[in-house]
């Protein structure tokens, strides 16, 4: 009931029906997903992988899609060019691991002070832009200085839970 379009527009209010025939407008790529009935095995796959990511992170399901939907177009040149399905499989893992390899390495701004409110601010503004455009100064402020109000004493004892 949901075209590939729909999910891929981003900040666009989509119409969903789901299969009670309740209405659903919506612009959230996890919730129109969670909405759907999947049926192809690939697109359930899919759609366990956004839901994944949107209870371990609490976004980034727009992303998932946009990288599966990427990986499965690049696999279908390689199949056309007659590379064997599990020859392109091994090549995802190897570049997955290069990538996580990789992605240890970088880093855009250490915080050696956790209890600095303009520290932390400087890291979580970025974040918060994602979602709260233009207010991300003003936001990023109030979330550091609760985050540095509700941080224990000893951070080693620091439950991320």
């Amino acid at each position: 009931m949901v075209s590939s379009a729909a999910i891929n527009c981003k900040g666009m209010n989509k119409m969903v029906i789901n299969h009670l025939e309740k209405l659903f407008v919506t612009s959230d790529a996890a919730t129109i997903v969670k909405e759907s009935d999947v049926h192809h095995p690939a697109a359930k796959m899919i759609a366990q992988a956004a839901k994944t990511m949107e209870d371990e992170c609490g976004d980034a399901t727009n992303l998932v899609f946009t990288m599966c939907g990427e990986l499965m177009a690049q696999a279908q040149g390689l199949i056309q060019m007659g590379l064997h399905p599990s020859e392109i499989l091994i090549g995802y893992e190897k570049a997955g691991n290069r990538a996580l390899g990789l992605l240890e390495k970088l880093t855009a701004y250490e915080v050696k002070n956790h209890r600095d409110v303009q520290e932390l601010a400087r890291c979580i503004k970025s974040t918060i832009a994602s979602k709260q455009f233009g207010l991300e100064d003003f936001l990023a402020g109030l979330v550091a200085q609760a985050a540095v109000h509700t941080m224990p004493s000893d951070l080693n004892k620091f439950n991320i839970d």
